[in-house]
């Protein structure tokens, strides 16, 4: 398993070790997080469980205020209430964050990752951090990354090939890269909010959409599109996103607190997903939904242009080198 490095072990001990001594002295303080999933996601129940770590590290001198279910707004009212200092922290998918920074557009090219391995040598090794905290500047970064599965598309129909898309109009999250994935699989890429997804497709506003198999089944877009199409097409991560401007004004001791504490949470949610997801798929079997296997050749074959622009840039391209030179051997 990722994040249990002998590395890890001797920052815990030293953290904990530290907040015996310094927490009862430390000013008390409460972070405000505010995100746009339901309280039953893996990732509230694991930003939940980062508040009960960071409440009993400090001895009760910071607390977490959670905000779930869109109570502040969309993704991306978040991040902008983020960024204007109105909240401290939010939940964002590299789709979200691409548009306020263009580094995290790499996570959003199709068939990226060669398996589950080369995903963990990415997002929690030395690129993955890089990224992570290369937006300072810009008034965020990113203190945790949480695995979300694999996204495919679903719809009434199997789609197994790029022509099968051709007329479909598929939802899709608001992310450029992603836009362009689905113009040149042949389809017609449709941006709709998330909670407004199961009605489009109840209206034929949509035809189809693209998530991970918990999504499918937990929003009951089941019930409306029954056939899972397994061509896998992205693993994009969601992250814990900090404001910078809150974080320069924690302790240093606070600051040790909070960053051990989400990254316990990357380990915790680990294992509710994989729990999360085999359950799903049971579900989705009982409920008499089909799952379709893919040839990913074709699909790829077709993204290619992406690849060809993204390499254009040699910011771009010299991140892509990294992803790649991740990959297990």
């Amino acid at each position: 398993m990722k994040l249990t490095s002998f590395s890890r072990s001797l920052l815990g001990a030293a953290i904990l070790t530290l907040c015996a001594g310094n927490a009862s002295a430390a000013e008390k303080v409460t972070l405000k997080l505010a995100h746009n999933l339901e309280r039953s996601h893996v990732v509230h129940k694991a930003f939940e469980q980062m508040a009960k770590e960071v409440k009993e590290l400090s001895h009760g001198n910071m607390q977490i205020r959670i905000y779930p279910s869109s109570q502040m707004g969309s993704a991306r009212e978040t991040m902008e209430l983020l960024q204007n200092g109105a909240l401290d922290m939010t939940k964002g998918s590299a789709s979200d964050l691409e548009s306020f920074d263009n580094v995290y557009a790499i996570y959003n090219l199709p068939y990226l990752f060669k398996n589950q391995q080369h995903f963990n040598n990415v997002v929690y090794g030395e690129v993955g951090k890089e990224i992570m905290n290369s937006t300072k500047d810009k008034g965020f970064f990113t203190m945790a990354a949480y695995v979300a599965g694999t996204r495919s598309f679903y719809a009434k129909k199997p789609i197994t090939k790029p022509e099968d898309l051709k007329g479909m109009k598929i939802r899709v999250q608001a992310s450029p890269t992603t836009l362009k994935m689905i113009e040149l699989m042949g389809g017609s890429p449709t941006p709709i909010s998330f909670g407004e997804v199961y009605t489009a497709m109840q209206q034929g506003v949509v035809d189809g959409a693209e998530n991970n198999v918990p999504s499918w089944v937990q929003t009951r877009h089941i019930e409306i599109a029954k056939v899972f199409s397994e061509d896998e097409h992205t693993s994009i991560p969601d992250f814990l996103v900090m404001s910078t401007k809150t974080w320069n004004k924690l302790t240093p001791e606070q600051q040790q607190i909070l960053a051990k504490a989400a990254t316990d949470s990357e380990v915790y949610e680990q294992k509710l997903w994989d729990e999360v997801d085999k359950e799903s798929r049971e579900k989705a079997i009982s409920m008499g939904a089909t799952f379709v296997k893919v040839d990913k050749a074709p699909f790829r074959a077709a993204v290619k242009p992406l690849y060809d622009d993204f390499a254009k840039d040699p910011k771009q391209a010299a991140l892509l080198a990294k992803f790649e030179a991740a990959a297990p051997q």
